[in-house]
């Protein structure tokens, strides 16, 4: 099974160039400011294509050369149990994660794969080690896809985040796992994967910059127009970086382009586990730039909170085509979740529809219920709620499976050149 690669071009959020995509680039080299670049498809209309082909049923709108093995699309469907329970007439849950019966067997239980399967689909093989920062869900992501397709890779993550790595099999050496000491958090992984990135060795995933990952995002919209036959009126999930509300966005404007889904833009209602909220903050201040947060203030935050993955400290928030631009464009709003409120919507999710989800899509269902009660959305509305994570309880019931360990442990105060050294010796 096959695949032609996708003709696209690249535009700046910021001043609309339009230009070709000649490598790996993150951002337009004649933008003046920081801005987001958007892949522009030459296909306006998406072909879906049959199931089998994964992730790459979407191959039309991803920006990619070639298609990997072993995918699996998020899947769709109409809830009806927590629908009733909520009151809501036309809930659609997004589901990524291991769940058969549903037709979605993600074997790492993320959406990440989508982004993986995606970044990794446009990536060319340039002799370089590609270098991926993560707090967890990511980083298994990657790891998996690279192993699986003989992709050379550095994790940069956590110590304390090693319990993430757990795999069906043993990850293929071309895969190595660099790590902050215990006590850090996902911001010291980036440092050192910043530092790793000097090296002309070493190429960098690029994060949101990445027009591959948030197209790879982007399917969880496209999964649900397909199913729905329409736009969403509505959009919730739980954020870390915010990534994917972003790619959520851009997706709505294809298919608005499509011509076939309506014209409508989503709603995007993003959330944050409490207390580690800087995204929140800034938009409840009605402030582009993110309020000043001490370094050591938000480590111990961001290590309070029942859902790691949402512990960004540097999101792409104030950059242009970033959170605070979809937010405004869609008259988004935002949520704030406790983790005990997360822990009772997990248990209800499981409870109602069958399923066990991550802590992160639990925070999402708690924003739901609390855009609901506030009136941002009403229960005759099409809501699409991202359930970005799930399975994972019932997938090491059914499988054996394997923790990774750190191939190496460095402060991010090493010098670059150290690191560097040290690293490529692993391989």
């Amino acid at each position: 099974m096959e695949i032609q690669p996708t003709s696209y071009h690249l535009q700046s959020c910021l001043s609309k160039r339009q230009f070709e995509d000649t490598g790996w680039l993150m951002a337009d080299p004649e933008d003046k400011a920081p801005s987001l670049i958007r892949a522009v498809y030459e296909k306006k209309q998406i072909e879906f294509k049959d199931k089998s082909y994964g992730i790459y049923r979407f191959a039309d709108w991803l920006p990619i050369s070639r298609m990997l093995k072993g995918s699996s699309a998020p899947v769709t469907y109409k809830s009806k149990a927590l629908a009733e329970k909520l009151g809501l007439s036309n809930l659609y849950i997004t589901y990524s994660g291991y769940w058969p019966e549903k037709g979605v067997t993600m074997n790492t239980c993320s959406f990440k794969e989508t982004e993986a399967y995606s970044v990794c689909g446009r990536l060319k093989d340039t002799g370089r080690i590609l270098v991926v920062a993560s707090a967890g869900n990511t980083a298994r992501a990657f790891a998996r896809v690279c192993s699986d397709n003989n992709i050379p890779l550095v994790i940069a993550i956590p110590e304390d985040n090693l319990n993430a790595l757990w795999f069906k099999e043993k990850l293929n050496s071309c895969v190595k796992v660099l790590c902050s000491p215990k006590g850090s958090d996902y911001f010291d992984a980036i440092a050192l994967a910043a530092k790793l990135n000097a090296s002309p060795l070493f190429l960098e995933e690029g994060g949101a910059k990445n027009v591959a990952r948030r197209d790879g995002m982007g399917t969880t919209v496209l999964s649900a127009a397909e199913a729905i036959g329409r736009i969403p009126d509505a959009y919730f999930q739980a954020v870390g970086s915010g990534t994917g509300t972003i790619a959520a966005y851009e997706a709505n404007l294809r298919l608005i382009e499509d011509g076939r889904f309506g014209n409508n833009i989503m709603k995007l209602i993003p959330s944050q586990n409490v207390p580690f909220t800087p995204m929140y903050d800034a938009w409840k201040a009605d402030s582009r730039s993110l309020l000043p947060m001490d370094e050591n203030e938000g480590r111990i935050k961001a290590l309070q909170i029942k859902a790691p993955v949402l512990s960004n400290r540097k999101p792409p928030y104030s950059i242009a085509g970033g959170l605070y631009d979809v937010l405004k464009a869609s008259n988004g709003s935002f949520q704030k979740v406790t983790n005990g409120e997360l822990t009772e919507a997990c248990d209800m999710f499981e409870e109602l529809e069958g399923a066990d989800i991550y802590s992160a899509a639990g925070v999402a269902l708690v924003s739901l219920i609390k855009a609901l009660k506030e009136g941002h959305v009403a229960p005759d509305d099409t809501i699409m709620l991202n359930i970005t994570g799930g399975g994972e309880k019932r997938f090491k019931k059914e499988f054996d499976y394997i923790n990774a360990k750190a191939d190496l442990v460095m402060s991010p105060e090493c010098s670059p050149m150290e690191l560097i050294e040290k690293v490529t010796a692993l391989f």
